[in-house]
């Protein structure tokens, strides 16, 4: 099973995601984030984007990725990874079916006063990162066409990420 950790950049999947792993038995963190770091590093580099995601190899990687894990570990991989382009997530999702791995999506949310005080005071990335702010409008986008009713909302504005990972897991193992 893979339990996905949407949302946008700056709400907190990265932090909740290591909490939900220690709440599941049997499972693992995996990082689609690192695929697109991969993809970074070929030389001569790939055509140029602002984001990984929009390389097609990207999206069947994480699913190949996703599916070789689980057939090697079993268990459960928990996958902090924001995607908001519909056609991108649909792509994923499709091929993890196609592979009969069942997926659990949560979307991660605070409203935009929230995600901005977050982004402000990050000390991972420093306050204020341009690379978090640009995402506010299309995660607000995302959600209001698509997203939210792709999967379980947990709204993180008054949540700790603690509370946020307990609610996910105890989701998961109902």
């Amino acid at each position: 099973m893979i339990v996905w950790l949407n949302g946008t950049h700056g709400v907190g999947k990265t932090t909740t995601s290591a909490l939900v792993q220690q709440l599941i038995s049997d499972s693992r963190v995996f990082d689609a984030e690192k695929v697109g770091e991969t993809l970074m590093d070929i030389t001569p580099g790939l055509p140029a984007t602002d984001n990984f995601q929009h390389w097609p190899p990207w999206r069947p990687l994480v699913v190949e990725t996703a599916r070789r894990v689980l057939d090697y570990t079993g268990g459960t991989l928990v996958m902090p990874m924001t995607v908001l382009v519909e056609q991108y997530w649909r792509e994923i999702s499709t091929g993890l079916a196609q592979h009969a791995i069942p997926v659990r999506h949560f979307v991660l949310h605070a409203d935009q006063e929230t995600l901005r005080g977050r982004i402000a005071g990050d000390t991972v990335l420093g306050p204020n990162s341009p690379f978090r702010l640009q995402y506010l409008e299309p995660y607000a986008e995302a959600a209001r066409t698509w997203l939210h009713a792709e999967a379980e909302v947990v709204d993180t504005t008054d949540l700790s990420p603690a509370q946020a990972a307990l609610q996910i897991a105890d989701a998961v193992r109902r």
